[in-house]
C-alpha cells in the first residue's frame, strides 16, 4: 500500500470532498492509497486506487462500488466509518482503476474479481475483513461472501440480490426482474462505451445525475470515468457477464478451479451475519429476487427496505445507510 501521487484527478476529488462536507461536522476525510497485488491470472502487479479512513490498525472495511462509478460513491460512509476506528477502504475495482485494467474481456468474470477482494484485503495486512457492496459491487460481495467464507466477517449489500436468486428470476422471461435486466444485452455490446461517451458524454452524466451527486462531484465521477478506455474496461464487466452465461464460478480459493454454482439454495449459502438493504424504488431489482435472496443466506439475516428509495444508496439515502452499517458491525455476533 502506498500513496497515490497527486494529479488533476486528486484535486477535483479533494474539492469535491470538502464541499459535500460543507455544514457537516468536522469528520476526517478520505485520503487517497494505492493497493498493490499480485495477480495469479497472467496480468502481473495489479494496482488499485482508493480511498481511505480511519486507523490502519483499525478492523478492516472494504467497500465495493458500482457502475458507472468508483469508491468515491462511499465518501459519506467512509467518513463515519474512520470515525468510528474502522480501517475504512473503498478501492476503484478492476478495470475502474488504470493500474488494474486488464485487456481480455475474460479477465472480468467474476472468479478474477473475487481475487482481486481477497488479495486486496491481504496487501493491506487482513486475511479477515467486513465487505460492503452496491450494484456490481453488491454482486462481487455475494460471491465473496458465499465462496470464501472463512474470510468474511459480516457482509452488507446494497440493492443487489444474490445472484442465485437472480438467476432463478431471470430463468422466467416473464417476470419482472427478466425485463429489468433487458439493459444488460445494450451494455455488453462491442463499442457500447461510445454511446456513454457521445455528446460530451451525455448519457453516463444523465446516469450520474440520478445518483443524487453535485455537479463537483459528478466531475470527479467523469475524470476517472469519462474516456474510452475506461468506460471499455468497466463495461467489460457485463461482456464477461454475458459471455459466461452462468452464475459467478469464483472457488473455494478464489483463482478457480470449483464447480460453477447452480444458483439452488441447496449450494453454499452466505455464513456471514448479513444485512441487505433495498429500496422499494429501485428500478434495476425487482421484489421478486430481492426477496428470495434470504434462501442463499445460512447465516443471521435482516433485509431493510428503505420505502421510497431507489438504486443509488449510498448517496441517495447516506445518512440511512451509514446509520443501518454501523450499527451491523456493531451488533455482537449471536
Amino acid at each position: 500500500m502506498s500513496p497515490r501521487p497527486s494529479t488533476s484527478r486528486s484535486a477535483a476529488l479533494a474539492a469535491a470532498i470538502v464541499c459535500a462536507a460543507c455544514g457537516a461536522a468536522r469528520a476526517e476525510e478520505p485520503r487517497e492509497i494505492q493497493v498493490r497485488t499480485a495477480s495469479p491470472d497472467g496480468v502481473g502487479e495489479m494496482v488499485f486506487d482508493a480511498l481511505a479512513t480511519g486507523p490502519e490498525d483499525g478492523e478492516l472495511v472494504l467497500l465495493l462500488h458500482g457502475f458507472p462509478q468508483t469508491g468515491f460513491s462511499y465518501r459519506h460512509q467512509l467518513r463515519a466509518l474512520g470515525e468510528a476506528g474502522y480501517y475504512a477502504v473503498a478501492p476503484d475495482q478492476r478495470g475502474y482503476s488504470p493500474g488494474a485494467r486488464p485487456e481480455e474481456i475474460e479477465a472480468y468474470g467474476m472468479v478474477h474479481l473475487v481475487g482481486d477482494v481477497v488479495r486486496m484485503a491481504a496487501a493491506l495486512g487482513r486475511e479477515r475483513f467486513h465487505l460492503v457492496g452496491h450494484d456490481w459491487g453488491g454482486a462481487v460481495a455475494w460471491a465473496t461472501a458465499t465462496y470464501q467464507p472463512q474470510r468474511v466477517l459480516t457482509l452488507v449489500v446494497l440493492s443487489t440480490p444474490h445472484f442465485g436468486a437472480m438467476s432463478r428470476a431471470l430463468a422466467d422471461p416473464e417476470s419482472e426482474q427478466y425485463r429489468r435486466s433487458a439493459y444488460f444485452e445494450d451494455f455488453a455490446a462491442p463499442d457500447s462505451e461510445l454511446g456513454f461517451l457521445a455528446d460530451d458524454a451525455a448519457r453516463l452524466r444523465d446516469i450520474l445525475a440520478g445518483t443524487g451527486s453535485s455537479p463537483e462531484e459528478i466531475g470527479v465521477y467523469l475524470e476517472r470515468l469519462g474516456d474510452r478506455e475506461t468506460m471499455r474496461a468497466a463495461l467489460n464487466w457485463y461482456r464477461a457477464l454475458q459471455a459466461s452465461r452462468a452464475p459467478p464460478p469464483p472457488a473455494a480459493t478464489g483463482d478457480g478451479g470449483a464447480p460453477r454454482a447452480t444458483g439452488a439454495p441447496a449450494g453454499p449459502r452466505v455464513a456471514a451475519p448479513t444485512l441487505y438493504i433495498w429500496g422499494t424504488e429501485d428500478v434495476a431489482f425487482s421484489r421478486d429476487a430481492v426477496e428470495a435472496t434470504a434462501e442463499y443466506v445460512g447465516g443471521p439475516y435482516a433485509l431493510h427496505e428503505i420505502e421510497g428509495a431507489g438504486h443509488w444508496l449510498p448517496e441517495e439515502e447516506a445518512e440511512t445507510v451509514t446509520r443501518l452499517l454501523l450499527e451491523h458491525l456493531r451488533r455482537p455476533p449471536d
